[in-house]
């Protein structure tokens, strides 16, 4: 996953040091490996030791100052500045638990990403913006309220279990959700030929997904560029299950292609 990253990276930032970032993720990698000497099966503990690793000996952590930074989500500009988003945080971590052979995986978490560990004593939930803080309930739900106002933390009592997260999120999944980042922003600044680019990029490893099809065909009319709309419009007509909405994919696609004449 993160060679992959590392691809993207390289088309977002031709000019960057990629041959600098694969070589640091290199040393990750050894490090990585060697914690598995120590570090045992508990989740709490490899947490931890990847914490140490991570955020001590190498001073990762979340970029809280200029969050929005496209850097923060460019691994190669995350490996160079120690800094970044979530996700692209994440992908960093992901790539080092791999190696060390531990049950790491995103989570599918609304408005800030988050890992899951599994080990013999069950599942930790770790929050890599903060250096792989391990989250409890209250953490959870302070975080859910942060993106949902209408959310109201609940009474929890002493002691209360941890609830298992689920949403368990592919390596795929995980980079789409890394270029979302940078699709999004670009279009908030206004680079709608940029965030098409990045859309595309998606493409390349979710050409099943519907939703970026759908979002292909808004940029490319914004560009005035019809003709490609009207391709990518018959991708999300190929691919939408029989019903409603694909009776309104077909119209949207037949007033596209009208306004080709």
């Amino acid at each position: 996953m993160a060679e992959t990253a590392l691809l993207f990276a390289r088309l977002d930032a031709p000019g960057a040091d990629w041959r600098g970032a694969r070589a640091h993720l290199s040393v990750l990698a050894r490090e990585a490996a060697e914690l598995t000497q120590w570090a045992g099966a508990s989740a709490h503990d490899q947490g931890e030791a990847m914490s140490a690793m991570l955020g001590c000996r190498h001073d990762y952590s979340g970029d809280r100052d200029t969050y929005d930074d496209l850097r923060n989500v460019n691994l190669i500009r995350v490996t160079e500045r120690r800094r970044g988003m979530p996700i692209g945080l994440g992908v960093i971590w992901l790539h080092c638990a791999e190696v060390a052979g531990w049950d790491c995986y995103g989570i599918n978490f609304p408005g800030h990403f988050i890992l899951g560990l599994d080990g013999d004593d069950g599942q930790a939930i770790l929050d890599v913006f903060s250096g792989g803080k391990i989250l409890n309930i209250e953490d959870l739900d302070a975080m859910i309220s942060r993106v949902d106002e209408t959310h109201r933390p609940r009474a929890t009592s002493q002691g209360e279990l941890m609830p298992r997260l689920s949403g368990r999120m592919s390596k795929r999944d995980v980079l789409v959700r890394l270029q979302r980042n940078i699709a999004f922003r670009r279009e908030q600044g206004g680079d709608t030929a940029g965030a098409l680019r990045c859309v595309e990029d998606m493409l390349r490893i979710a050409p099943g997904d519907i939703g970026l099809w759908q979002e292909a065909v808004v940029l490319n009319q914004r560009l005035d560029q019809m003709a490609a709309a009207v391709r990518c419009m018959g991708r999300v007509v190929a691919l939408i299950p029989p019903g409603k909405d694909a009776d309104l994919a077909r119209a949207a696609m037949r007033r596209l292609r009208s306004s080709l004449n």
